[in-house]
């Protein structure tokens, strides 16, 4: 037995994804001695940079930094802990067959065949999109609403919201938001433009990470999500990959005094007298606190970590029920030159490119998961961030990809040969737009959901540790009596995706975490 396994420590924090890193941060900021424990030998869960073939590196999972807590950014002071952004403010690009493809900057959207009101309304609707996203902003900052037992700060919020709602918005643009919160993308964008390609771009953000298709309903206030956290729906490339990000939370926490070790995965809890005490590691190294934060999924902390035994059968069949489908795929292509895209210069590969072509197509896309198939004719965002990132390969470019729809149970499994059709078909799909992409093609993988959950404990394969529907947000995430981070287990607390504000890589819900476990001290 180690020297450590007879500390006690102020607060254990079960895996060193971004949350849990930041969790800790903030905790030792505030005096708390504090240890993490990864079963890793990498920290960062999956936001992690990672070697492809002969040292070419790229962002394994995340790829796109766009909803980073600015208060977590700040308050950490990240950069000086080495976090540096290759790009910001990386414009979208929808492709078109024909190469007359859609331009979004900011609020405006630029192509040859859209219409002047089309691109007028674009620029109002956005407009509205971020009132209504900063009205709501400010809830990701803060534990949501305790529904069964209010308290002073509570109602204060409420009463915050109620305000920005009404005085805020006015009561115009308030009764609109209220009928379009619980509304289809498809329904709303029908409402707004005539331009198909428009349309199908837009529907893409909505759906992308979910298992949603634009006629699903409620998945407005997935679209609206994005541009409610960090900065506002702005796309940025962090240099060196997703793994510098995690890496300067990594650092921020033992610049506070935290201690962060890896290959220490956390077999159990212990429980004594309806509270806990301290962890097992595999190895049966004993770790004791009196608190035990959980970056895991939900799922995997009540029924792997913790153990059913120690909660009420009502909580363990609402966990249980928490749904948590992946749809989603990560392509990455080591690419010997830049492949030629119709219609775009190398400059133009600088940006996101979207395939999407129209709403009915990103529907037909997602049925097919429906029934256990992957897409035959997949969408996806594209980036090549070796174009403003020169560390990540010595020559060549890299390519990255995040591929919808590929379901997390394969009909007939994810086989060898099911994994190699399906990425023919990722490749295929990009070929009709950059011909020439196989000749370029030096390497090319494809993770599946069910990759993504063995690699990095995505359960579902679900990066948002529980989908982001209206019945999984706010006070309701990931089930109402969790939604303030402590679970009915003295002691015991979530910090990670699965808790509000949901997925992305945020650190919100390690900021509020840490935030409400420390306000339980005073």
């Amino acid at each position: 037995m180690t020297n450590n396994s007879m500390k006690k420590y102020d607060a254990v924090i079960i895996g060193a994804g971004h949350n849990g890193l930041v969790c800790a941060a903030y905790l030792a900021k505030a005096g708390k001695n504090v240890v993490v424990l990864e079963a890793n030998e990498q920290v960062g869960g999956a936001a992690v940079t990672g070697e492809l073939v002969d040292g070419k590196k790229t962002s394994i999972c995340a790829h796109y930094l766009n909803q980073l807590n600015g208060k977590v950014s700040s308050e950490l002071n990240l950069t000086s802990h080495g976090l540096k952004l290759a790009a910001t403010d990386v414009p979208t690009i929808a492709l078109n067959v024909d190469g007359d493809h859609l331009r979004f900057n900011g609020n405006t959207v630029q192509s040859s065949n859209i219409s002047e009101e089309d691109t007028a309304n674009y620029t109002k609707f956005m407009s509205l999109i971020h009132e209504y996203a900063n009205t709501l902003g400010f809830l990701m900052d803060e534990p949501p609403l305790d529904i069964f037992n209010m308290d002073f700060s509570d109602k204060m919020t409420a009463l915050k919201l109620g305000w920005k709602l009404r005085f805020g918005l006015g009561a115009e643009k308030m009764s609109e938001f209220l009928r379009m919160i619980g509304m289809n993308i498809r329904d709303v964008l029908d409402d707004e433009f005539d331009h198909e390609p428009l349309k199908g771009a837009m529907s893409f953000d909505a759906v992308l990470g979910t298992h949603t298709g634009p006629y699903s309903a409620g998945n407005f206030f997935t679209f609206l999500y994005r541009y409610a956290s960090g900065d506002r729906g702005a796309l940025a490339i962090p240099e060196g990959g997703m793994g510098t990000v995690t890496s300067a939370m990594a650092k921020a926490a033992k610049a506070n005094g935290a201690e962060i070790r890896t290959a220490a995965k956390v077999k159990s809890v212990n429980v004594e007298n309806c509270a806990v005490s301290g962890v097992v590691l595999e190895n049966g190294e004993e770790i004791k606190s009196d608190c035990i934060i959980s970056n895991a999924h939900i799922r995997t902390t009540v029924l792997d970590i913790v153990g059913t035994k120690y909660f009420e059968a009502d909580f363990v069949k609402r966990t249980t029920d928490v749904r948590s489908r992946g749809g989603a795929a990560k392509l990455h292509i080591v690419l010997k030159k830049l492949p030629e895209f119709k219609g775009l210069t190398s400059d133009d590969l600088k940006s996101r490119l979207v395939i999407a072509p129209n709403q009915k197509e990103v529907e037909h896309s997602f049925n097919h998961i429906k029934y256990k198939e992957y897409s035959e004719k997949p969408i996806m965002e594209i980036s090549i961030p070796s174009l403003v990132d020169s560390s990540l390969t010595d020559e060549g470019h890299i390519l990255n990809a995040t591929v919808q729809f590929a379901p997390y149970d394969l009909k007939g499994g994810w086989t060898a040969k099911a994994k190699a059709d399906f990425l023919n078909k990722c490749i295929d799909r990009i070929a009709e737009y950059a011909p020439n992409i196989r000749d370029v093609v030096e390497h090319a993988e494809i993770l599946t959901p069910l990759d993504l959950e063995e690699r990095f404990g995505l359960v579902g394969g679900n990066w948002h540790h529980g989908e982001l529907t209206l019945d999984q947000m706010l006070m309701l995430r990931p089930v109402p009596e969790a939604s303030r981070y402590a679970l009915p287990l003295d002691g015991m607390y979530l910090c990670g995706a699965s808790a509000h504000p949901g997925g992305g890589v945020m650190g919100a819900a390690g900021r509020n975490a840490a935030q409400a476990i420390l306000k339980g001290d005073e």
